[in-house]
């Protein structure tokens, strides 16, 4: 899928892991400390391109993944559980020939990124999440009602998610991105709407996109969705960092992510920004990023 490979200064390169081939786009420098950077729904590794760039510039090898199903990556027709997620990073953590390496998440990226650092905490130097809260914390705020479960409810229904997110303008894609983003915001503009429109117009994307959406609801009655509640009772052991946007519609604060961390924890609110900190505020994200990374 070449629309998922746009050109800018850094490498695309395809990283085989966890049974299947992932793409991932790379800056810094070869000897840097390894950075990961996983994105969230709707978007792909594309949404990272700020951090990119910001994080090569000091000195980090920066690596921007496509999850299963998404852009580049193998759109495989299961694996969307937090199990083989987990699994999905720590494969190309192994791949890029590293014993660990910092992760940060944003959105689903972020619900990956605290599943992987639980599930596989040896190759984990530390987890930033964006916008995504620990999965006890946000599992809990879901239930109590808001846009977010009236997002996960719409995407329950057979078919008819995969056909908005394909369709042209007003699209599911479309309003998502403008009702998660700051009041007033700039972004996205059209470009970058026309850029993740595209990215998930070919089929199996759209399906497998939701298929994660989909685990999270379905998996409260199936063994596999315990087993994983299970696993949420250990303490994250690795240190995390939390940025939310002030005028996120979505997250409610205050965070108590902490709670769920047995190691170092911060937390940010991010003034006047939506869901989609890294590119609705990528200066203040940097920021934040570079001087968690500099401290750790």
């Amino acid at each position: 899928m070449t629309v998922a490979l746009l050109p800018g200064p850094w490498e695309h390169h395809y990283l085989a892991a966890n049974g299947a081939r992932f793409h991932v786009a790379i800056a810094g420098p070869e000897d840097g400390t390894p950075v990961i950077l996983l994105h969230g729904f709707p978007q792909f590794w594309w949404e990272w391109r700020h951090q990119l760039v910001d994080l090569a510039a000091g000195g980090y090898r920066a690596i921007a993944m496509d999850l299963r199903g998404y852009g580049a990556s193998d759109t495989t027709p299961r694996g969307y559980d937090p199990f083989t997620l987990a699994g999905d990073v720590a494969g190309v953590i192994g791949a890029l020939g590293v014993p660990e390496a910092h992760l940060i998440g944003h959105g689903w990226g972020g619900y990956v990124g605290w599943a992987t650092a639980l599930l596989h905490p040896a190759q984990v130097s530390s987890l930033v999440a964006v916008a995504a809260p620990h999965p006890r914390t946000m599992l809990s705020s879901f239930w109590r009602g808001g846009p977010a479960i009236r997002h996960l409810a719409a995407m329950q229904l057979p078919w008819f998610p995969e056909r908005r997110l394909r369709a042209g303008k007003g699209t599911l894609l479309v309003d998502h991105l403008r009702a998660w983003a700051a009041p007033g915001s700039a972004w996205p503009t059209a470009e970058e709407v026309e850029v993740y429109q595209s990215a998930l117009a070919l089929w199996p994307a759209p399906h497998c996109a939701l298929e994660c959406h989909r685990w999270l609801f379905r998996s409260r009655f199936r063994d596999d969705g315990r087993r994983f509640g299970r696993a949420l009772r250990t303490p994250v052991s690795r240190p995390c960092l939390t940025l939310f946007g002030e005028l996120d519609p979505v997250v409610r604060l205050p965070d108590h992510s902490g709670r769920h961390v047995s190691a170092e924890y911060a937390s940010r609110v991010l003034p006047g920004v939506g869901h989609f900190a890294p590119e609705e505020a990528p200066d203040q994200v940097n920021a934040a990023l570079r001087k968690w990374l500099a401290a750790g």
